[in-house]
C-alpha cells in the first residue's frame, strides 16, 4: 500500500542509533548494563558466560525498529507489558528499540500516526519486527478499521517488509476470546493470515510482561528468533506445563485438593484440581516467572488456571469443572508421593488428548468424559 500522504518537511524520520549510544544518552552504566543482561540471560535458560556477550551484542545493535499494531483486543497486552520489570517499559522504547507506531502509547494521532507507520516500513524495509495484538476479522471488514483500512489489509501490507512477526496475547495467536462459539466476527489468528514470515506466538490472555519482553531481548541479541514448539510458542518459556512447576503439586501427588475456595484446604494451599485448574494441560511459565516483579501468579492467589495460553481455552469446558481426578484418591504414606506422581502424569497426558479433541470439536469437556 502506498502512502496516501505526502511527507510535510520538518517530518522526516532519523534512522535509529544502537543501543548503547541510547544508554549512555540516558546516563545508564556499563555495570547496569550487564546486571539487566544477566537477568535476561537467566530468563533465557542461557549460561551465565553469555552475559557479557549479550551485553556486547545488544549495545552494537541498532535500536530495533518495532511496529505493533492492535485490531480484535482489548488493550490488556499493552497493559501487561506496562509492567514488565526487566526491562522495564520505559527503558524498551527509550533505550533498546525504536517504537514507531503503536496505537496506544503514540503520541502522533490521524494522518501523522499513518505516517508514521508508513515511513518506518520504508526506512527499515526488511528489518523491522512486526507486533501483533487481537484477532483479525473476516466475516466483515467494517467490524476493526483502523483509519479507514481493515485490520486484513493493514496485516498484509505491514507483513510484508517485517523481519520477522511477534503475535502477542491469545486472540492473536489463537483468535482468542473474538474467536469463541459462535465467532460472530469470523476472527482469526495471525498465523491463518500470514503464512512466509517467521512467527512468534506468545499466548496468554494476557501474556506474561517479561515473556513479551524477554523474547524481544532475544530477537535483539542473536538477531533470530527463539526455539518454538508446535504451536510457534517460545521453548523457554512455554516448554512445561503449570502443572509441572506448581508449589501446590505435591498436594496433588498426595491425592490432597480442596473442595470450596473458602474451605480449610484451600486456606492450607492445597491443589485446587477439583475446583477447575487447568494447570496440567496449560504450557506457561506462569508458576517459576509470575507476575508484577515475580510476586505471584493465579494460583499463589487462590484462583486456579483458566488455560488462556492454549488454543481456544474459552470454548473448552467451564472453568470451574475439573478436567481429571485420580480415580482413587491418593493417601500419604510410603512410596506414595512417587507413585502419586506417576499416576499424575498418566491423567495430565490422557485429558490433554480428551481436551484437545473437545477443543478441535468445539465441544464442551466433562468431568464424566475425563474419568471414561
Amino acid at each position: 500500500m502506498k502512502s496516501r500522504h505526502p511527507q510535510q518537511p520538518g517530518t522526516e524520520f532519523s534512522v535509529p542509533g544502537t543501543v548503547g549510544e541510547g544508554l549512555a544518552r540516558h546516563g545508564v552504566s556499563r555495570r547496569a548494563f550487564l546486571k539487566f543482561c544477566t537477568v535476561m540471560t537467566s530468563m533465557l535458560a542461557l549460561p551465565p558466560s553469555m552475559a557479557p556477550a549479550m551485553a556486547a551484542a545488544i549495545a552494537a545493535t541498532r535500536r530495533q525498529s518495532v511496529i505493533w499494531l492492535s485490531f480484535q483486543e482489548c488493550t490488556g497486552c499493552t497493559e501487561a507489558i506496562t509492567r514488565s520489570h526487566s526491562p522495564t517499559l520505559e527503558n524498551l522504547i527509550f533505550d533498546l528499540i525504536s517504537l514507531d507506531y503503536h496505537h496506544t502509547l503514540q503520541a502522533a494521532s490521524g494522518e501523522a500516526a499513518e505516517h508514521a507507520r508508513e515511513q518506518a516500513m520504508k526506512d527499515n524495509a526488511g528489518k523491522y519486527l512486526l507486533i501483533v495484538d487481537g484477532s483479525i476479522p473476516m466475516a466483515n471488514p467494517g467490524y476493526s478499521t483502523i483509519a479507514g483500512i481493515s485490520n486484513y489489509d493493514m496485516l498484509v501490507d505491514s507483513a510484508k517488509g517485517a523481519a520477522a512477526i511477534v503475535a502477542v496475547g491469545t486472540c492473536a495467536t489463537y483468535g482468542g476470546l473474538p474467536k469463541a462459539n459462535p465467532n460472530p466476527t469470523g476472527a482469526v489468528s495471525v498465523a491463518d493470515i500470514i503464512k512466509d514470515k517467521p512467527i512468534i506466538n506468545i499466548p496468554g490472555c494476557p501474556p506474561i510482561p517479561v515473556v513479551m519482553t524477554g523474547v524481544l531481548a532475544h530477537f535483539l541479541t542473536f538477531g533470530t528468533i527463539p526455539e518454538l514448539d508446535g504451536l510457534g510458542r517460545p521453548k523457554v518459556f512455554y516448554g512445561e506445563t503449570i502443572h509441572d512447576r506448581c508449589y501446590r503439586r505435591p498436594f496433588y501427588d498426595q491425592g490432597k485438593f480442596a473442595k470450596t475456595f473458602d474451605d480449610e484446604a484451600a486456606r492450607r494451599g492445597w491443589c485446587l484440581f477439583e475446583l477447575g485448574c487447568k494447570g496440567p494441560v496449560t504450557y506457561n511459565a506462569c508458576a517459576t516467572t509470575k507476575w508484577n516483579d515475580g510476586t505471584s501468579f493465579p494460583i499463589q492467589s487462590g484462583h486456579g488456571c483458566i488455560g488462556c495460553s492454549e488454543p481456544n481455552f474459552w470454548d473448552a469446558g467451564g472453568f470451574y469443572k475439573a478436567l481429571s481426578m485420580p480415580a482413587n484418591p491418593l493417601k500419604v504414606g510410603a512410596g506414595v508421593a512417587a507413585a502419586g506422581a506417576a499416576a499424575g502424569v498418566v491423567v495430565t497426558f490422557l485429558n490433554r488428548g480428551k481436551k484437545g479433541a473437545a477443543k478441535a470439536a468445539h465441544e464442551t469437556t466433562t468431568l464424566n468424559d475425563l474419568e471414561q
